[in-house]
């Protein structure tokens, strides 16, 4: 079944997907867009498409997506229910992260029916990201009955379903973040110190033991955990916090992630309690 599709708004992830469903076979019926940024990426990526206020996008669409961030979605799903927008039957989706449906509570009680599905990657919001679409994780969500559409909606775009439950939506969305977002003030803290050491290319460098150890993580989990917490190695542990001195950021970053990898390597049996202590001992110096 082929959808007369709106887009609210032609943001990086609005538009990347309207285009991927565009090219399901779907048909894009109108977006929304403010910022001259936007504009000019619907013109690139929804061609044709014509810009339309987002009531009007509402009242005319039998699937609107809502690509808007988290903290918006209240406010516009319930403007709208109050604007009495929304219609019976009208398939309502969201791309946020961090929440479920009960957000979408105001439309889907005027019989709206609301979906949530959240693409696992990061968006460009150019034509490259309709390639790495294919084969990337969604987390969908919503009720078991309507469950199905959101499995193939996602699958049509060349993406792979996963159901997360409402209630852990949070709980999902955090670890994206602790290990995406945080994964790149880590690896960029890191070139700023090998800079500061004098490697005049520092991703380059640091390349191809990030990417073994990220590999080793996500195959392997802790086992191969490697470096001086794993080995008691404390005078090497005191050092680094000495030499972090001048740099009170990345020192504070170190002794966090360091005390949590004490904590598994304990948890672990890799290092025993008076090393476990030892170690905390040298991290608070």
């Amino acid at each position: 079944m082929k959808l007369g599709i709106g887009i609210i708004s032609a943001g990086k992830v609005g538009a990347v997907l309207g285009a991927a469903l565009q090219r399901a076979g779907h048909t894009v019926v109108a977006a929304h867009a403010r910022s001259e940024e936007s504009i000019e990426r619907a013109e690139v990526l929804l061609p044709g498409v014509p810009l339309q206020d987002v009531e009007e996008i509402v009242r005319t669409s039998e699937l609107v997506l809502l690509a808007v961030p988290d903290s918006e979605l209240p406010r516009i799903v319930s403007g709208l229910a109050k604007l009495e927008a929304w219609q019976t039957g009208q398939l309502l989706i969201h791309t946020a992260g961090s929440v479920g449906t009960d957000v979408l509570a105001p439309a889907t009680s005027m019989g709206a029916l609301g979906l949530a599905i959240h693409p696992a990657m990061t968006f460009t919001g150019t034509s490259l990201d309709l390639t790495r679409i294919v084969d990337c994780p969604f987390a969908v969500s919503g009720p078991a009955t309507i469950l199905p559409v959101a499995h193939a909606i996602v699958t049509e775009m060349g993406g792979v379903p996963v159901e997360v439950d409402n209630d852990k939506r949070g709980l999902y969305h955090a670890a994206l973040s602790h290990g995406g977002n945080h994964l790149v003030t880590l690896i960029t803290q890191a070139m700023r110190l090998l800079e500061e050491a004098g490697i005049t290319d520092p991703g380059q460098f640091l390349g191809p033991l990030a990417n073994a150890s990220l590999d080793g993580a996500l195959r392997s989990g802790e086992a191969l955990l490697t470096g001086p917490i794993v080995r008691g190695d404390t005078v090497t542990v005191e050092k680094h916090i000495r030499e972090l001195g001048a740099h009170e950021d990345i020192r504070d970053t170190y002794r966090a992630l360091a005390s949590a990898t004490t904590d598994r390597a304990l948890a672990r049996r890799i290092i025993g309690e008076g090393t476990a202590a030892e170690l905390h001992t040298a991290l608070d110096s």
